[in-house]
């Protein structure tokens, strides 16, 4: 099977499935209409809320909702083959996760901007807020806590990214000036991209390896602890300051490292190496079950809880009309689709040119049974990010761009998508936190209105988690939670749209059909997990996996009662 056939058709797909059933979905299901006025018109702060161009948004919300997320995924869930992977990306963006973005972000937009969390107090229950709430609380916790480690890590394995990814945070804040005084956005941010990848071939051919004393005996740990003084900083400044620019740069990278695969895909056009359906993962005992892993394991891409946190915790804040919704909500979840289609190809065909192993150039088949040969070799960060690096440096090099130069700009652009994730969830995990202290009139009560100290409180619980283990490795503590935890958010927000499309007397079988879907797969790997905890006496995820059971039955026995309650209201009032 040739890689750039399957590219062009999910392509062609993503831009018919806009076109047809995102336009169902804005015209005909939410009917769509600029009349409505936006929270970020009605509540215009100058901080969080602020009416901005949907261009820029797109740029910011589409960085904020991928990461890491469409890369390392789809990177070990081809595992089990190309196929099943491709499957659940190319179909779980369109029909699940491209639904669950845009609708949550519209729910929110005509609920003056609450997060999906204060959402579910008004739909189901004032005391289900809460419950939502802390299940939020605990995935941004780990998301904060992962990321900056993740992104340590990176910093240190790939310091030629470095420079050029701290430079950006300058260039970027220049660039929000400019836009502030009413130029170009989109000369001045060609000019921010052109600035930001000469600092790459500055980085690997003009600088030394920057290196960082070592806190701890280790360089991630003095990296975490940068990252959170930048992630306090960055999440409590003006989002059209820092993060709108910085993510609009994001965003052009993301074009440009598109076009690039695009390009190394056209003139090498490698035959896919890894297997369609790989039969020795299945029958393997060094490789779990395909079932429900896959749904867990792939998460952005197809369809991820995160996605509505970010939705409905700060991009509907900066959307100026509601038309602009179906563009930054379902279009940007299209584009991350796109993406984890190209790391599928990167991996299944790229990989294949050419993968060294201790010293023995292997191609084809051989370079995916190597890196791939069980879960332990394929799983950690490292593995996955290299098998996208490597397999990407080999299309850049075939129509001439160094590999190492290659390399590096997928390094920066890895590494400053996860940076985006980072303060963006310092962001959201502060708003939910100060809608959890609101009082019965909807004022924040002190202290917690102040951004920022409630912003110190949420650094200082992921600077704890992060610091229960050597090496900034808290977080991993909890990681075997991240999974199943995110994918439940997921299932739990579309039922938050299911019950919305009820009370306007619309078809809930949109939301209703990929919610089941998503909770079947989510609720099967949680028990899964729960047996391994069980079978390792890991009595802190024993407890939490237990809590968070607990927790969803009564979300979803709540929701279940207010759709019996209103069936009944109906039939009363039909009698």
């Amino acid at each position: 099977m040739n890689s750039l056939a399957l590219v062009i058709f999910a392509f062609i797909g993503y831009l018919v499935a806009y076109h047809t059933y995102g336009r169902f979905l804005g015209s005909k299901l939410f009917k769509l209409s600029d009349k409505r006025k936006m929270p970020a018109n009605e509540f215009n702060d100058g901080v969080d809320f602020v009416p901005s161009k949907k261009n820029i948004i797109f740029g910011h919300h589409f960085t904020t909702i991928a990461g890491l997320g469409p890369i390392v995924g789809p990177a070990i869930g081809i595992i089990w083959g190309w196929l099943p992977a491709f499957l659940w990306v190319f179909f779980g963006a369109i029909f699940m996760g491209g639904v669950h973005d845009f609708s949550t972000m519209i729910i929110s937009g005509r609920n003056k901007g609450k997060t999906i969390g204060d959402l579910t107090g008004d739909l189901i229950s004032p005391g289900t807020r809460y419950v939502f709430q802390f299940i939020m609380q605990l995935l941004l916790l780990i998301v904060l806590a992962v990321f900056a480690m993740i992104v340590g890590v990176l910093f240190e394995k790939y310091p030629e990214s470095i420079f050029p990814v701290w430079i950006e945070v300058p260039i970027a804040i220049w660039l929000g000036y400019n836009v502030r005084k009413g130029r170009s956005d989109l000369l001045y941010s060609i000019i921010a991209v052109i600035l930001l990848y000469l600092s790459i071939h500055i980085s690997v051919y003009y600088l030394p390896p920057i290196k960082v004393p070592p806190i701890m005996g280790s360089g991630v740990v003095t990296w975490a602890l940068i990252l959170y003084v930048y992630a306090f900083f960055a999440s409590t400044i003006p989002v059209q300051k820092l993060l709108q620019p910085r993510d609009y740069i994001n965003s052009h990278q993301l074009l440009i490292a598109i076009a690039l695969l695009l390009l190394g895909l056209i003139v090498a056009h490698p035959e896919i190496s890894a297997p369609s359906v790989n039969h020795k993962a299945f029958h393997s005992e060094n490789v779990p079950a395909l079932m429900p892993l896959l749904f867990i394991t792939i998460a952005c891409g197809a369809i991820s809880g995160f996605h509505s946190l970010a939705s409905t915790g700060t991009t509907i804040k900066q959307v100026d009309k509601e038309s602009h919704t179906l563009f930054i909500g379902y279009g940007s979840m299209l584009t991350e689709g796109f993406l984890a289609v190209l790391v599928i190809m990167a991996v299944a065909g790229g990989l294949g040119m050419g993968m060294e192993n201790e010293g023995i150039l292997l191609t084809g088949s051989d370079a995916f049974y190597t890196h791939y040969s069980s879960w332990a070799s394929a799983s950690g960060l490292a593995a996955k990010l290299d098998a996208f690096i490597i397999g990407s440096a080999n299309l850049l090099d075939s129509y001439g761009i160094p590999k190492d130069f290659g390399a590096a700009v997928i390094a920066v652009f890895i590494v400053s998508f996860a940076n985006t994730t980072l303060d963006s969830s310092a962001r959201i995990q502060r708003l939910s936190l100060q809608e959890i202290f609101k009082d019965r009139s909807g004022k924040v009560m002190k202290p917690f209105d102040n951004r920022y100290f409630a912003t110190s409180v949420v650094i200082l619980m992921a600077i704890v988690l992060t610091f229960l283990q050597p090496g900034a490795q808290g977080a991993l503590l909890l990681w075997p939670l991240f999974g199943a935890l995110n994918q439940l958010v997921a299932a739990l927000a579309l039922g938050i749209v299911v019950l919305y499309l009820l009370m306007k007397k619309q078809n809930p079988l949109f939301a209703l059909i990929p919610m089941l879907f998503v909770l079947i797969m989510t609720v099967w790997a949680m028990f899964n997990n729960l047996i391994i905890f069980i079978q390792d006496k890991n009595y802190t995820l024993i407890v939490l996996s237990v809590l968070i059971i607990v927790l969803t039955l009564w979300l979803l026995v709540s929701g279940l009662s207010v759709v019996i309650s209103r069936q009944k209201q109906k039939i009363r009032s039909l009698a």
